[in-house]
Parts: C-alpha cells; structure tokens; sequence
C-alpha cells in the first residue's frame, strides 16, 4: 500500500469517527439524516440525494437534496423496500430514473431505510469502494436512526400517559363537582366547559329525553333543526358513536348541521342522552382517546342527573306516603271502633286493606235501643280515589238513615247522590239493613253486592234481593227490600269479593264454593271462630302471594 492509498484511508477513517460523534449526539432524527444525506452527498460530491423511512413496509421520503419537485411528485408512489432491491433496474420506476446508487439502512431485525444518491460532479461512476464506504456510513447510522425513532415513539407514548393521566384526574375532580350539583343546568354546563376545555371545541350540543321527549339542556346550535332531527331519528336504531366518515356517509342531516361528533349519554345500556359536537378549532379529528373521555363526561353527568330525578322521586314518594298514613288513620276512624252488644245476637267483623288505604267498607249505626243498621260496600279501584269514594258514601249512609225513611226508598237516594258525585265509570257495590234485636228480624237491601250467605242447618241462603250497582245511573227502577226472620243458631256471613276472589300462586281464585263449604263446616261456632276460621284459609290459600285486593268480613250469628 503507497502513502496515497494511506493518507486516503487515514482520512476516510477520520471521517467516519467525526461522523459518528455528531449523529451520535443527537435522538433529533431530522438532525440525524440531514447529517448522513450531507455527509454522503459531500463525500462523493453527488449532485442529488435523498433518504427515504421505511414506515411500516412503505417508503416514505424524509430528506431530500437537489431534486426537483415534479421528480418528488412522482416519487410519491416509492417502491416497497421488498420491490426496490428485487428488481435489478429499479430505475425504471418513476424519479428514480435520476439516481445512480440505492443502498438499504438495516439495523439487526428490519430495514429502516433507503439511502440515494445521484451522479456525481465529475461525472465518474460509483466504484466499489464508494459502495462499501457508503454501506459503512450507513451501518454507523443505523444506530442513531433506531435509537431516535424508539426515543421518539416513548416520548408520544409519554404524552399519550400523560393526557391520559390529566384527563383521568380531571374526571375524578368532575365526578366530585357533578355529585355537588342538583341543577340539571348546572351539570349541563359542568359538561359543556370540561369538554371545551379538553378538545376546544366552539359548536356544542347537550339533549336529554325524559319518557322519550328531548330536552336540550345547553347548545350552541340551531335548537329547532336539533329537535327536528331528533324526532325524525329513532335512538335505539343509531351506532354509536357517530363521527367522521360516518357521519358524511349515512347521516347527511348531521354533516348539514357541521355536527363531527355525537356521544350518547347513557344507563345501563339505555341511553339517557345525547351530547353534539361540531369541528375542533385546531381542525384535528376526534381521536379514539377523545371519544372515549366524551364518554366518560357524558356518562358521570348523566348518572348525576339520574341520581338527582331519583332523589326528587323519592321525596315525593316519601311524601306521598306520609299523606297515606294519615289517610289511613282517617279511615280507620271512619269504621267502627267496637261492636255493640245485643241480647240476640253475637256480631264480628275485620278489613284488611290491600294498601295503606282501601275501597272495602263495613259499618254499625245503633238507631235505638232495638235496631242497628248493618252495612258493607266495596268501592271499585283501590287507593285514595276508592277511599275518598268510600267516604262519601259513608257520609251519606249516615245521613238518610236517621231519616226514617223506608229502606228502598233510603237506596234509591243513596244511589242517586253517589251517582252524581263519581266519574271515569266509578262505582260501589253496596249491602245494608236494620237488624231488629227484639224481633229478631232482619230487613235488607242488596245494591249489586256479592250476596251474603245466610246459612240455617246447614243449609244456605242468599240475600240476594234488591237492584243495581251504587254510582252507575241515577235510579229508575225502584230498589226491592226483604225481611227474614231469623231463628236460633241462623249465620249471616258477609263479605267482599276481596275474600271469594283472593288468588293462590297457580292463580286460582278462593271461589264462592269454597267460602261455602267452610261456612257450613264452621257455622256451629261462635261468630268471632267462624270469622277466624274463614281468615284463616283465606290466607292460606294465599301463602306465598301479594294480597290483591281489600278483605272485608262480618259474621252475625243469632243466640
């Protein structure tokens, strides 16, 4: 080897060393392949050069030095790596046709790159000791290309964490500021300022549907064009979320309104909601990390809002409740508070209300020493409308009947007064009459009611005996009454359909047979045994069942 080649070699590994400080210095990857393209293009004092990523298996020019923009254009459709090197005139392919020499930058496992450079000042070829050298360079570089493009992939993975983290801790901080608010307003503008803040976004929709009607909460929208959209949409039909290309491709009405995102509010898999947003003002496309925080927003202020509409829910039921206890206390006023004696007869009775307050209705009213007016009445429906009903009917049995008048006729009246005070087909079956305790008798009138069993050795009879439901027309045909005398040992039993009617779990009803079977079974009893006798099956023929309906009883039994 003479001292050219020597000196030359000497300056060549100088070179190298120099260039291996100063890409090795830096992870900026622009610094790190400007220096290889001006390195290489200086070394062999080429006109043109350029280095082109290979980013995901397509190559992707990074830097580019003395090539014409119309020769990049065509560049922009580069062979894969693969195609380039396989091909041995890759300088058929447009741009390239400019380029004398392409060299792969390849780390251990894959190729990070291509490295080309065009013809050279004077004119000469590249010999093989230029390839080698240029195979050399582009082996030191390697290096710092990798290590920049990892670096550079944990720094966007660090601020990925760390917009993440920031939006995690902003949604722990919301979650405690929406659970403060009970305004819906409020929390609609909670909602509004924490996604503006977020993804700077100026056009904004917040809608939510109570029993399906939509109510726009906050908006900076055109309201009318909103709500008509949304009655012309059916929810359970939408994809959510609806964005970008979805949005342009099958919800044209949203791309007129400029709508780019739209987020439902939902509970348990119902959506509650809906939350509108327009373009970014940084023109950026909502990321899945975007949608995924509107979400999040969207799902904390909803769950306050249901939170707040359960709340109120439960006040007014609390509410409502504590009127019920006081108007079950006013109707168990309304009955009798004890049953009075009789020389002649032993009487029993109990109401047993479905609900806090009841349409079921029985009654005693002592005339005079000798007789007492007996009554017991079912209401139809149940609840306050029955019990309001049952009173009135109460006031106007009470009334009349120290009136004297003749107990059809006194019917009749009732019945009239009842009728103009009910609507929405109300009405009330009603069974009343004077029991006579010296005569022993009893004169009745049945206005629709289940017909009370009277039963005499062994035998059963119904009263039956007297005209129309109570309330459903003024009267027209005058009621008919009937007297019975009754005899030792004689059983009247009373009651209302909430006992023949009551339901088993096979949903079987009691049935008026089986009352009957138990009346005849029983009716050697007292008048306080046969009634607990009756209660008794009653209720376990029921076990393991809701009490549908009132239960009202009373037993008369003659000494």
């Amino acid at each position: 080897m003479d001292d050219t080649e020597n000196i030359k070699l000497k300056r060549n590994l100088t070179a190298l060393v120099e260039f291996s400080r100063i890409i090795n210095s830096s992870t900026d990857l622009d610094f790190i392949i400007n220096n290889i393209l001006l390195t290489c293009m200086g070394k062999f004092l080429a006109t043109k050069g350029l280095f082109a990523l290979n980013l995901n298996g397509k190559l992707k020019i990074h830097s580019s030095k003395g090539i014409s923009k119309e020769t990049l254009e065509k560049l922009s459709e580069f062979p894969k790596v693969e195609r380039l090197f396989e091909e041995e005139d890759y300088k058929s392919y447009p741009g390239l046709g400019e380029l004398c020499i392409a060299e792969k930058v390849i780390t251990s496992d894959k190729v990070l790159g291509v490295m080309c450079l065009g013809e050279k000042l004077n004119k000469t070829g590249y010999s093989e000791d230029d390839r080698e050298f240029l195979r050399t360079i582009l082996n030191i570089a390697s290096t710092a290309i990798q290590n920049s493009i990892v670096i550079n992939e944990l720094k966007k993975v660090n601020r990925i964490l760390d917009s993440r983290l920031h939006r995690l801790n902003s949604l722990f901080e919301l979650s405690k500021e929406f659970a403060l608010f009970s305004e819906s307003s409020r929390v609609a503008r909670l909602l509004v300022y924490s996604v503006i803040g977020q993804l700077f976004v100026s056009k904004f929709a917040v809608i939510t549907f109570n029993n399906t009607k939509a109510e726009i909460l906050e908006s900076k929208m055109d309201n009318e064009k909103l709500l008509k959209l949304i009655s012309e949409k059916k929810m359970q039909e939408l994809e959510f979320p609806i964005t970008g290309d979805g949005i342009s491709k099958k919800y044209s009405d949203l791309e007129k309104m400029e709508i780019e995102l739209v987020v439902p509010m939902q509970i348990q898999g119902e959506t509650k909601g809906l939350i509108f947003l327009g373009k970014r003002i940084n023109k950026q496309p909502y990321s899945e990390a975007d949608i995924e925080y509107v979400y999040s927003v969207g799902s904390l202020a909803i769950i306050s809002l249901e939170n707040k509409r359960l709340f109120l829910e439960e006040l007014e039921k609390k509410k409502l409740e504590d009127e019920l206890d006081i108007a079950r206390d006013i109707q168990k006023n309304l009955l009798p508070h004890s049953i009075p004696e009789f020389r002649n007869f032993a009487i029993s009775a109990i109401n047993v209300s479905s609900r806090q307050v009841g349409g079921d209705y029985y009654d005693l009213i002592r005339l005079d020493e000798n007789n007492v007016c007996i009554a017991i009445a079912d209401v139809s429906g149940k609840g306050v409308p029955a019990a309001l009903l049952m009173a009135n009917l109460q006031a106007f049995m009470k009334t009349i009947v120290r009136h004297g008048m003749a107990l059809d006729e006194a019917t009749g009246l009732i019945n009239d007064l009842v009728s103009e005070n009910t609507s929405d087909g109300k009405f009330i079956t009603f069974f009343w009459g004077i029991l006579d305790d010296s005569g022993k008798k009893f004169t009745y009138v049945n206005a629709g009611h289940n017909p009370p069993l009277l039963i005499r050795k062994n035998n059963i009879i119904k009263l039956t005996l007297g005209g129309i439901i109570l309330g459903v027309m003024k009267t027209v045909t005058p009621y008919e009454y009937q007297e019975v005398e009754l005899e030792k040992d004689d059983v009247i039993i009373m009651f209302t359909d909430g006992v023949s009617e009551a339901m088993n779990k096979e949903g079987e009803e009691f049935s008026d047979e089986r009352l009957e079977e138990i009346a005849r079974k029983t009716s050697h009893l007292s008048s306080a045994d046969i009634l607990q006798e009756i209660r008794q099956d009653v209720l376990g023929f029921t076990s393991g069942t809701v009490q549908s309906d009132d239960i009202t009883l009373m037993v008369i039994k003659a000494k």
